[in-house]
């Protein structure tokens, strides 16, 4: 029987699309097992998924006819098996320290394939991308002196570099040079002689707007342009990342928005709409990309695309979210319920810290799945319910909303986070409690029933 209580069905929801892939996971029976044999919350994880949107991106690429490269954002997710995908399809991969670096060596990617980003990085970071004969995005005139003085006095190839340009309409933005830092960065780099090779400028930009985008980018060409006139290479530009990702509806997305009110949250906890990620985009991933090229800059005659054409101007990027949408999934088991004024309180086997984005003081939204040991519930009553994690602290909730289930969650029960690959898997996570950290799963084949192997990441 569902709780009663003040108004539970107008909870608002906030379903996820609808992905056969997973779909089909769901309803094997394989999720029970391996929640058993792992004995704690596992996240699983769908490669040709990654592979599907890595093609989306060179095709939008191609179909522009634009020569450009994509770069796997390692932070994004820290599971070997996209090393493996990006190292399989000769995609590039941005690492951020010297650890993402061996891991993507490890596993395949040729060091020409990798972009060293990041702020201030460390001497041993650029040493062995000197080493390795990596692409590094330079960020601060300390940081290019260290680096000539390394390519100088320790390696016998140039390193290759990425001037990174601050953002105009940004200006508070930690990542990059300013107009004056930059012409002294040129100077540097012309001066440097042989020991430098100036390959292009890049950016960090907030935000997912693409027009903003579109604009810098077009800043970029010209700069590209006045060094060539200095005898530098400058050739490339990296846009970086912020191509979203698309969970659910227009509709549910705005109708979610306008019903939520605190008392639909455990706590009465408030979030502001800003808190929250879009989980709705109406331009998302490739298609992102697509409308950049197509876009005029600020102040420019001609499309993003036709500007690099004309100019010969290899165009970078680097998504992490947007190559792993419908990648993966988060699994936790039930293994407590109780009662509460018109909803219950669920607690599960792992902590907030494994979907990460409480770490921004918001709320992982897209509604989990009950998969009970019969299968998905799928019934049409309606149990609110909030779902805490195994810590001993109030604030680790998993979902602080009354999540409005089609069943009562009971212990054994499966609750499937949707979506989850892009950032929300291993950002934030700890071993709080020496509670163990999820597993994750790689799942190869979802014809018939699932093969399933453990990533190949070793243990930290």
């Amino acid at each position: 029987m569902a709780v009663t209580g003040p108004h539970p069905t107008t909870v608002p929801t906030l379903p996820a699309h609808t992905d056969p892939d997973t779909d089909r996971v769901l309803d094997s029976g394989l999720l029970h097992e391996l929640s058993y044999a792992f004995g704690g919350p596992f996240h699983f994880l769908l490669p040709h998924r990654f592979d599907a949107n890595l093609a989306a991106f060179r095709a939008a690429l191609r179909d522009a006819g634009v020569e450009g490269r994509v770069y796997y954002a390692k932070k994004a997710n820290k599971a070997a098996v996209w090393m493996e995908r990006s190292a399989a399809h000769q995609a590039g991969v941005d690492v951020a320290s010297a650890g993402e670096l061996r891991e993507a060596l490890g596993h395949g990617v040729r060091g020409e394939h990798l972009v060293v980003t990041g702020p201030a990085k460390s001497d041993e970071l650029l040493r062995l991308a000197l080493l390795q004969g990596c692409l590094v995005a330079v960020d601060a005139l300390d940081e290019l002196d260290l680096l000539i003085t390394l390519a100088l006095t320790g390696t016998v190839r140039p390193a290759r570099l990425l001037l990174r340009r601050l953002p105009p309409a940004q200006p508070h933005s930690r990542f990059g040079m300013t107009t004056a830092e930059l012409e002294t960065a040129l100077d540097r780099c012309v001066h440097a002689g042989d020991a430098v090779r100036m390959e292009g400028f890049s950016f960090h930009l907030s935000g997912y707007a693409t027009q903003p985008r579109a604009d810098l980018a077009g800043e970029l060409v010209d700069l590209c342009l006045k060094a060539r006139v200095r005898g530098l290479q400058a050739d490339r530009i990296s846009i970086g990342g912020g191509f979203a990702v698309d969970y659910s509806s227009a509709d549910r997305w705005h109708t979610f928005l306008a019903g939520q009110r605190p008392e639909h949250y455990h706590a009465h906890k408030t979030f502001q709409s800003g808190d929250f990620y879009p989980y709705h985009s109406p331009v998302a991933g490739a298609d992102a990309l697509r409308t950049i090229l197509a876009t005029v800059p600020e102040g420019g005659r001609d499309t993003l695309a036709a500007r690099l054409k004309d100019t010969g101007t290899l165009l970078m990027m680097e998504p992490g979210r947007a190559l792993l949408d419908r990648a993966g999934s988060s699994v936790f088991c039930v293994q407590g319920v109780k009662d509460r004024d018109g909803y219950r309180i669920v607690t599960v086997d792992g902590t907030s810290l494994s979907l990460s984005e409480q770490w921004f003081n918001s709320e992982y939204l897209p509604d989990p799945q009950l998969v009970t040991p019969a299968g998905r519930a799928r019934g049409g009553a309606v149990h609110p319910a909030c779902v805490g994690g195994a810590s001993c602290l109030e604030s680790d909730m998993v979902t602080w909303r009354k999540i409005p289930f089609p069943a009562r969650p009971g212990v054994g029960d499966l609750l499937v986070y949707p979506n989850t690959a892009g950032y929300q898997m291993d950002s934030n996570e700890s071993p709080f409690h020496d509670l163990p950290l999820p597993t994750k799963v790689v799942l190869d084949r979802l014809d018939g029933r699932p093969r399933w192997r453990l990533d190949r990441r070793p243990a930290c």
